[in-house]
């Protein structure tokens, strides 16, 4: 018996070695988009040591390859200003495989949780407009397969498709307006990654060699709680939905996530750092990541969401980063906010000044917090971000100051050549200040360009 089973697998592994032939992991495929004006790498399987040809159709070329040892090829090729469509031909003594209608554009890969993942068919504002109107052949859609894996893994599932009414609405809502705007602005063809989940925290997301060069936050992450919808283990979907996407060039990222980070909402920033940090060093490219500050919600801790905005704010230091503000676009009683048009716009708006020079008269962000000034018993506080301050209510609410003993008070506040001063009957000697932190505040303070301001507090809450 023994020996019959050993010859049946001698016959299966030769006949699997016979019809070894040309294989493409699956981010490449008909109708997808490449990242124009780049060193792009195609790559994939063959036979050990076997030779073929790859025909570029955007310079009419034609590369001749040779697999090493391992049985993998790479090909750097230079992609043009955008354009297409394209034929990328591969053939080998084996088989052939034609990629067809492929374009030459923007990139973006587009994760994070549920907010990221929410696309029109799970319900948003205008729904059946969007839908009957969604018709952009040169926005491309590709969905990665959820997965997750113990270690890196080389390839991931999924396709790319052409946007329409029929593939748009299963697709990332935030996306999918995100790439309508830049679309249209530059009159490129735009390329969507789309690997969000649902429920995920950051950890997930995030590679074990982070973890292993700070320990802390294998510590913190211990205070996330399985759920039901998506796995907790560390670095699983980073492992299953990332890393194979690493060889694949894109022009930048965005990201909605951090709800699932409320419960160990004072470890976000360091983590959210050093994931994006970690990311760009996988891709070896300091690419641009935009991100959404999440917006107020009634979260069973009376700060959480507050700590969580503020640590997406404080994320702004690290370079080519750049953040949505939401909080005047939501509902406190439902954590999916509906309106993902104005979330999607906001990011591209940001993309379009910082990435690709348009908007530079226009504001991108909403006040930011920059410093505070102790005149007496009062607090004056300064902004970025802040021309044509107001308050939309005839009262300034949300915010507080703080005494040497640490302890809140509200604050009566007024607006007074572009700052805020404040003033307790409570606090003599003010030393913090901090804004619309409890998790349900949501900020009725604006700029000029109608952006809200962000959740801010003037303390390090780790």
């Amino acid at each position: 018996m023994n020996l019959r089973f050993t010859l049946m697998m001698l016959c299966l592994l030769a006949f699997t070695f016979a019809k070894a032939e040309i294989a493409l992991p699956k981010i490449f495929s008909s109708e997808m988009v490449l990242q124009r004006n780049s060193d792009v790498l195609l790559y994939g399987w063959a036979d050990p040591n076997e030779e073929f040809t790859i025909y570029t159709g955007w310079n009419d070329e034609i590369h001749e390859i040779k697999t090493g040892n391992d049985a993998k090829w790479e090909l750097k090729v230079i992609t043009p200003q955008a354009g297409g469509p394209y034929e990328i031909h591969f053939k080998g003594s084996k088989n052939e495989i034609t990629l067809k209608n492929v374009l030459i554009g923007e990139v973006w890969l587009c994760s994070g949780q549920s907010n990221m993942e929410w696309s029109a068919n799970s319900k948003i504002a205008n729904r059946d407009f969007e839908i009957e109107n969604a018709e952009y052949p040169n926005i491309r859609l590709f969905t990665v397969a959820k997965r997750t894996a113990n270690y890196p893994q080389e390839d991931v599932a999924g396709t790319w498709v052409s946007c329409s009414p029929e593939t748009m609405q299963d697709f990332s809502a935030v996306a999918y307006f995100f790439a309508r705007k830049i679309h249209k602005e530059l009159n490129i063809p735009i390329g969507l990654v789309d690997n969000a989940w649902g429920a995920s925290s950051a950890e997930v997301w995030t590679p074990q060699s982070v973890f292993e060069t700070y320990p802390k936050l294998e510590e913190a992450h211990k205070k996330i709680e399985p759920n039901k919808w998506v796995t907790v283990q560390k670095s699983s979907l980073y492992n299953g939905m990332v890393a194979p996407l690493t060889k694949f060039k894109i022009g930048g990222t965005i990201w909605y996530q951090g709800e699932s980070n409320t419960p160990n909402a004072e470890n976000y920033q360091e983590l959210f750092s050093n994931m994006v940090a970690s990311w760009r060093h996988a891709w070896n490219y300091d690419f641009p990541f935009y991100y959404v500050q999440i917006a107020p919600f009634k979260y069973d801790h009376e700060f959480a969401g507050g700590v969580v905005r503020d640590q997406q704010r404080r994320t702004l230091a690290l370079k080519n980063t750049g953040m949505a503000m939401t909080s005047d676009i939501c509902t406190i009683e439902d954590i999916h906010p509906l309106n993902k048009q104005d979330v999607g716009l906001r990011l591209a708006n940001i993309a379009l000044k910082n990435k690709y020079g348009l908007l530079q008269q226009q504001e991108v962000y909403g006040p930011l917090f920059n410093s505070f000034e102790v005149d007496g018993q009062r607090l004056k506080v300064k902004f970025d971000h802040a021309e044509g301050l107001y308050s939309k209510e005839k009262k300034i609410r949300l915010f507080e100051v703080s005494n040497a003993l640490g302890e809140w008070y509200p604050a009566k506040a007024k607006l007074k050549n572009g700052l805020v001063i404040l003033s307790s009957n409570k606090v003599k000697k003010p030393t913090g200040v901090r804004y619309a932190y409890r998790s349900k505040d949501i900020a009725t303070l604006f700029n000029k360009a109608g952006l809200p301001t962000s959740t801010f507090t003037s303390e390090q809450t780790n």
